[in-house]
């Protein structure tokens, strides 16, 4: 399974969050929109996280807000988002296995945070845990071998 490198001149980048988001299970269930666990806020992934919950989970440490988007909602939103080409760090990215007849544009798609040049923080049910992999490493798997593409945050960051 790929994962962050522990060793050279780049730290790994899991080491750089806190403790609540380095460790996140992969809940399918839990994703933008559910209902939030009793007595927790909407975006407390530490029961579990789908791969949109976690990104957004992860931008929102950051100080970045984005609405309790699906993927398709969020592929296709210019009022939160805009789409973003290359990539920059904290950008939304977003992968699928091609287009699908009848379905919008993301549908389904997989959501994880571009950290930096081949760095994608993601959490998905292959590694269970929250994974940096490269682009080379989603293009290796059929669910996300197209880089659908890049959505960066529009609006003023959120007060903690």
């Amino acid at each position: 399974m790929p994962s962050a490198p522990t060793s050279g001149p780049s730290p790994d980048p899991l080491s750089r969050l806190p403790a609540a988001l380095r460790d996140v299970p992969y809940a399918g269930a839990r994703h933008p929109g559910a209902a939030p666990l009793p007595g927790r806020h909407p975006y407390d992934v530490t029961a579990g996280a789908n791969c949109q919950l976690y990104a957004y989970a992860v931008l929102r440490h950051f100080g970045r807000s984005v609405p309790p988007l699906r993927s398709a909602e969020l592929w296709a939103d210019t009022a939160a988002t805009e789409r973003a080409a290359p990539p920059r760090p904290l950008d939304l990215v977003l992968f699928d296995a091609g287009e699908v007849p009848g379905r919008p544009a993301g549908y389904g798609a997989h959501v994880g945070v571009h950290l930096g040049p081949d760095q994608v923080l993601h959490l998905c049910k292959e590694a269970g845990r929250p994974a940096v992999w490269s682009y080379a490493d989603f293009a290796e798997r059929a669910r996300y071998a197209r880089f659908l593409g890049a959505k960066r945050v529009r609006q003023a960051p959120v007060s903690r």
